[in-house]
């Protein structure tokens, strides 16, 4: 695992989304896309910020909510992910190996790093792409 790169195992050209994208559509494009977490980017591709699943849920309204859902899709569609997204996330780059990753992770208590080159986004490795390289070394093993 040590020798593994995170070029070699990151999901590339991971969706991402606007700074002005309203929270209603991020929640549609991260369920019909299912993904779990979505690199906000600049119109050059440069990362602002990333925004979670969980992100998501905590803006949306309590279920004990006193408003009309008139009201609360009018207040969810001016949402926008500059205000919920978390800014400056941790990142590697490619050339990192999975170890090392994964230690960013564990340390930080997160389960994906947006991968960065020359400023931009150009990936995203996450908990699901370590499992499936670790599982992938373990069935070679067992033949």
């Amino acid at each position: 695992m040590k020798t593994e790169l995170v070029k070699d195992w990151m999901t590339t050209r991971p969706v991402t989304a606007s700074p002005d994208m309203a929270l209603p559509e991020a929640h549609k494009l991260m369920k019909d896309r299912r993904i779990r977490r979505l690199p906000v980017v600049d119109a050059q591709g440069k990362l602002l910020g990333i925004v979670t699943r969980g992100d998501i849920r905590g803006a949306e309204p309590s279920e004990a909510t006193s408003l009309s859902i008139f009201e609360i899709n009018y207040l969810l569609a001016k949402l926008t992910l500059e205000r919920i997204m978390t800014k400056n996330p941790v990142t590697v780059t490619p050339d990192i190996s999975i170890g090392e990753a994964a230690r960013v992770m564990l340390q930080k208590k997160i389960a994906g790093l947006p991968v960065i080159e020359n400023g931009k986004v150009i990936g995203i490795i996450t908990e699901s792409d370590i499992f499936r390289m670790v599982v992938g070394a373990w069935e070679k093993e067992d033949k």
